[in-house]
């Protein structure tokens, strides 16, 4: 079996365009919501990520006639759902992404029924479906706990043989138990309201590409969402928005190592958190439609206090990438995890590296105290999450000497090209397989 690493060398200055990839939080959700239909549905910006292609196999394995097209670095896919049928999700590829628990809610929006596998995905402390599956009972259906050739799995059933109309209100306005909840209510009958729901971009574009396919949602990016059940729906045509945690990362790498640096095709007001952070700590940026450039810094870089939340907080999925960043800035910095409170397991390996970071954890939050100004030193790390991967990447890019980042699948579903990526801005990297 071949191994895969990220060796990295230090010390460059970074120059340059780096164009961001359409969103990973949306695109699979996006690619999920085709089994609603049995008409073509073309998808363009979708990044070239493990994930997207997991799923291809996924929705292969259900009958989806798929075409995968070039689009430069990007993708275009086209699903043909024709030949798609019913069958149990009892297979391997389930447990690779959790974002493959969006199927619970599309075959039972098409279906009525769904068996699946428990999903997988990077480990970040736990992360209950409960909301999952309490919005599904509301909307009439049963559900079964069981386990196959030793995996936990599920079997959800709709009762009337359809998806019934409720009104939920989420006890926490998650993006996977809102999405689901959308995809399952789109086919349904009557009108479903859903309370305390999340108010994420990718929510925005999953409801755009819904509605597109015929559909009848309000209220995307509010916090009450209302879905009028139809029929059936159509096939169209969707452009994936650009991902906001990719460009965040790029945007920080840029922030500290950067001279010039365009960071292109993003939506600037989705990253209001961490424009306004990097701003704090001293970097300078020029915004515009679709593009933000960072032109440099301050000569002293200030410490900041950080605390992750929900849309339009401070993302999560960035508090990894920033403690890396914070490691530099002068003073002492925290950030307060409020949605993972395990999130921190990249400091372990920052502190290997020279960093001096603390860590507390409670029941409901976790929190880092960085102190700035440390001097990093190449190791050999291991990428335990996806975010933390980058979070390391990012170390190894600051350090002297080299860096060697293992277990890099986790990266590699997340960040589509990054090699190549960083090597056109100038870092030093190159993917290690033997």
């Amino acid at each position: 079996m071949s191994k895969k690493y990220f060796k990295v060398r230090g010390g460059n200055k970074l120059n340059g365009k780096v164009t961001i990839s359409g969103a990973k939080n949306s695109v699979l959700a996006l690619l999920i919501a085709s089994v609603l239909t049995d008409k073509q549905l073309v998808i363009e910006d979708v990044p070239a990520i493990k994930d997207v292609f997991d799923l291809v196999e996924i929705l292969e394995y259900l009958g989806a006639n798929i075409i995968v097209s070039d689009q430069g670095e990007r993708k275009i896919i086209t699903i043909d759902n024709k030949n798609l049928e019913y069958k149990p999700l009892l297979i391997e590829q389930i447990t690779r992404f959790r974002a493959s628990y969006y199927l619970m809610g599309v075959m039972l929006g098409r279906f009525g029924k769904c068996e699946l596998l428990i999903p997988g995905g990077c480990f970040l402390g736990p992360r209950p479906i409960d909301l999952h599956l309490k919005g599904f009972e509301s909307l009439g259906c049963e559900i079964e706990e069981f386990e196959h050739e030793g995996n936990e799995a599920l079997r959800i059933t709709a009762k009337s043989g359809r998806i019934e109309a409720d009104t939920i209100f989420l006890d926490f306005p998650s993006v996977g138990a809102t999405i689901n909840l959308l995809l399952a209510s789109a086919i349904s009958n009557g009108t479903t309201i859903l309370e305390n729901a999340a108010k994420e971009p990718e929510i925005v574009d999953v409801i755009t590409l819904l509605n597109t396919m015929g559909a009848n949602i309000r209220g995307g990016g509010t916090g009450v969402i209302r879905i009028e059940g139809r029929e059936a729906l159509k096939g169209c045509y969707h452009q994936v928005i650009p991902d906001r945690i990719e460009a965040g990362s790029y945007l920080m790498l840029a922030g500290l190592l950067g001279e010039n640096v365009i960071i292109d095709n993003v939506i600037p007001e989705h990253l209001d958190a961490v424009v306004s952070k990097l701003e704090q700590i001293g970097i300078n940026m020029t915004i515009e439609i679709d593009r933000i450039t960072v032109t440099g810094r301050v000569d002293k870089l200030s410490p900041v206090k950080i605390q992750t939340g929900v849309y339009p907080s401070f993302a999560t999925d960035l508090q990894q990438v920033m403690a890396t960043m914070l490691t530099q800035v002068d003073g002492y910095s925290e950030i307060t995890e409020t949605i993972y409170p395990d999130r921190f397991k990249n400091c372990h390996y920052l502190n290997d590296m020279g960093a001096n970071i603390e860590i507390k954890r409670s029941e409901n939050f976790g929190q880092a105290k960085i102190e700035g100004g440390t001097k990093l030193s190449g190791e050999v790390v291991e990428a335990t999450d996806l975010r933390a991967g980058f979070s390391l990447l990012f170390a190894g890019l600051v350090a002297e000497g080299e860096t060697e980042v293992h277990n890099i699948n986790h990266v590699l579903r997340g960040y589509a090209n990054i090699v190549k990526k960083l090597q056109n801005l100038g870092a030093d990297i190159e993917l290690i397989e033997e």
